[in-house]
């Protein structure tokens, strides 16, 4: 039985896996440019980076 990577190498090499990868990257840089796409990923993006830090609320030990 095939491996679960080797299924997906097949199907990516594909026609079909091609034209379906082609289809999600064209969608993909769509969605970056969008300047309300940008605006959510800068919004999620501080608030990892942030990590609730600077807030001065919690335990002092």
């Amino acid at each position: 039985m095939a491996s679960l990577f080797s299924k997906v190498a097949q199907f990516a090499n594909s026609p079909k896996g091609k034209q379906a990868i082609q289809q999600a990257t064209a969608k993909a840089q769509e969605l970056a440019k969008d300047p309300r796409t940008r605006a959510k990923i800068d919004d999620v993006r501080r608030r990892f980076q942030g990590g609730g830090r600077g807030t001065g609320a919690g335990p002092t030990r």
